[in-house]
């Protein structure tokens, strides 16, 4: 009887996989985005496609934004590498408003080989990076998983208020702006490669490669540019956004799609450094 109970359940699923990475446009319009719960009305800006900060006003004429992200547990990197992305990427998101995150909560889905003393160091760094942007975590869940293998630990949310006309969204991109790039691209994909496959770089590319490409991962924060891109607050930026996976020309797909606008980009204009064409190159 449990056996015929167990296989009932599972013919009932639909085992049709859905595609690794981002959901696309198409997938997110027809299951997510019609699906949000109660419709309020102090919600500014909900779910989108290429939106990665959710706004909501508050009385005074203050805005509430928020962005989530996964965390990261990668062990081929190490602990405090890991725990940098995992406040780094949200802390991006937060700086594409133009001002700096405050708060933060921490869903921790952990595998169960990691031991107490690893996380003790793992949350460490979280706590470290996070108090040193100046953000307060203020809750979340803990716990650990059995059969969880995957480099992806839980979740995070970050938050901040800040006066609502004045916070920048990738949806207000206008016609005849020109995109900047404020670092040159690919520096976190040629960091990571680097630092996960080190004797295949150096083998093939030499250890100065090897050092200069993992010198790029903590250059990987975008939370000093976006404060000062919006500080003058006098509409020179209209709008920001962070890349992450797509790369450069997926986060201009992005706000574009955003945004309601077309784009132009000039693929030579694109900044690649030495050291990441030939990281990138030899993956």
């Amino acid at each position: 009887m449990v056996i015929f109970l167990a296989y009932t359940f599972i013919s009932m699923i639909n085992l049709k996989t859905m595609n690794p990475g981002k959901m696309d446009n198409d997938d997110l319009k027809g299951i997510i985005f019609q699906n949000c719960g109660k419709k309020r009305s102090e919600i500014v800006t909900g779910p989108a496609f290429g939106v990665d900060v959710s706004v909501v006003n508050l009385p005074g004429g203050f805005g509430l934004a928020m962005t989530s992200d996964p965390l990261s547990l990668i062990p081929s990197i190490g602990l405090q590498e890991s725990a940098w992305l995992s406040v780094h990427l949200m802390a991006n998101d937060m700086a594409t408003t133009g001002f700096a995150p405050m708060y933060a909560q921490m869903v921790l889905n952990l595998p169960a080989w990691l031991g107490k003393e690893d996380f003790n160091t793992y949350w460490n760094y979280i706590h470290q990076y996070c108090e040193a942007i100046g953000v307060a975590i203020t809750g979340g869940h803990t716990g650990s998983i059995e059969g969880q293998n995957s480099t992806i630990a839980g979740g995070g949310t970050m938050l901040l208020t800040a006066p609502l006309q004045n916070i920048l969204l990738s949806t207000q991109a206008r016609a005849g702006d020109v995109i900047v790039v404020t670092k040159t691209c690919a520096i976190s994909s040629s960091a990571i490669l680097s630092m996960s496959f080190p004797e295949t770089v150096k083998d093939k590319l030499g250890k100065e490669t090897y050092d200069n490409a993992c010198e790029l991962f903590y250059q990987t924060s975008s939370l000093t540019e976006g404060l000062m891109a919006h500080a003058t607050q006098d509409g020179t930026v209209s709008a920001m956004h962070d890349v992450t996976e797509g790369g450069v020309l997926g986060a201009v797909y992005e706000m574009a799609v955003a945004s309601g606008n077309g784009v132009e980009i000039d693929n030579a204009a694109i900044p690649i450094s030495y050291t990441v064409g030939e990281v990138c190159g030899l993956f």
